[in-house]
């Protein structure tokens, strides 16, 4: 008889350790990350923006506000390196979005320029937001009148790998020069302002929506110069490397006197490929519905329409269901 009440008692606990383990895993695959295979929501994004001294940090501040709101997931944006950084942190998926600038992630797709031997593969695009324009900062009396007034001046071109420094490489390029004609200082947009105000350096290339606000804060003490782009230049940077647009830094901004022309890039969100389309597609619906609420300048040129203007990588499913849904061809 005991042995029989022991039989049972055994069976009884095996059948409990089995419905214990399996709600355990219920609860588990609820309270998950929110990966793509359940379409669930994380609890948390992080969306790396840039240096705190440029555009992306605030405008990066006011989305994230924005997806909490609309989709009820906790979204930070800190500060990063931006661009180049941003796309490697997103590859090894140590950050869910960010800012990035649309040459800088085609370069980590086609693993070229600084991403030569380690293309990125796990990458997609959510959409452009506004163009992000080279400015080549001086001051109006420092005598550089041109690009080629860059030659054995003290220059700051920004982080090896980084945006902005490609886009010097290539202005340099299409102007018969290189690095080596310059004196490069790889120094963030705060620091180069800096050094220009401390009079450490003579010019500073910085691709940044405008105003940026280091520049801004460079204005208020010096009579900032911004260094212009001829038009044939222009063209000749536009046929080598399609990415580029012409642009122009308006008169007012900084003070300046006349329109500057110069080259811009689109900044642009891009996510990893891992997220899932119910998340992303309500990410994109919020930002790109909600654009009246973005205080910052750039929020103006951030629309729906546009949103697929210079995307030279693919869509992430969810971005493009919902594009389709509101009539702009991922073809685009």
């Amino acid at each position: 008889m005991k042995n029989k009440n022991l039989v049972v008692s055994i069976a009884m606990l095996l059948v409990l350790a089995l419905f214990l383990a399996a709600c355990g895993g219920n609860e588990e695959g609820k309270n998950g990350d929110g990966g793509s295979d359940g379409g669930d929501k994380p609890k948390f994004l992080s969306m790396l923006t840039g240096g705190t001294s440029g555009t992306y940090y605030p405008l990066g501040g006011e989305m994230a506000k924005i997806i909490d709101d609309e989709t009820g997931i906790q979204t930070d944006a800190p500060s990063s390196n931006a661009s180049a950084d941003n796309v490697m942190a997103l590859s090894n998926e140590e950050a869910d979005l960010a800012f990035v600038q649309t040459d800088v992630v085609a370069n980590a797709i086609e693993g070229i320029n600084s991403f030569e031997g380690k293309a990125v593969d796990n990458v997609q695009a959510i959409g452009s937001l506004y163009p992000e324009t080279i400015q080549i900062v001086t001051t109006k009396d420092s005598g550089i009148a041109s690009v080629e007034d860059l030659a054995g001046k003290t220059v700051s071109v920004g982080a090896p790998g980084s945006g902005t420094y490609v886009n010097a490489e290539q202005i340099l390029e299409v102007h018969g020069m290189t690095m080596d004609d310059i004196d490069a200082q790889n120094l963030d947009f705060g620091e180069s302002t800096g050094g220009i105000q401390d009079g450490n350096i003579d010019a500073a290339f910085i691709t940044a929506g405008t105003p940026t606000g280091a520049v801004e804060g460079l204005s208020a003490t010096v009579d900032v110069g911004i260094v212009p782009i001829a038009k044939d230049k222009v063209q000749a940077l536009v046929e080598e490397y399609p990415y580029y647009a012409e642009d122009t830094v308006k008169a007012g901004t900084y003070n300046i006197e006349e329109d500057v022309t110069t080259v811009a890039v689109l900044a642009m969100l891009a996510v990893r490929d891992s997220l899932s389309e119910e998340v992303v597609y309500d990410i994109t619906k919020a930002i790109y519905e909600n654009t009246d609420k973005i205080s910052h300048a750039k929020g103006e040129f951030i629309t729906k329409e546009s949103a697929l203007d210079g995307i030279g990588i693919d869509l992430h499913p969810g971005a493009k269901k919902y594009f389709e849904e509101e009539g702009i061809s991922a073809s685009k």
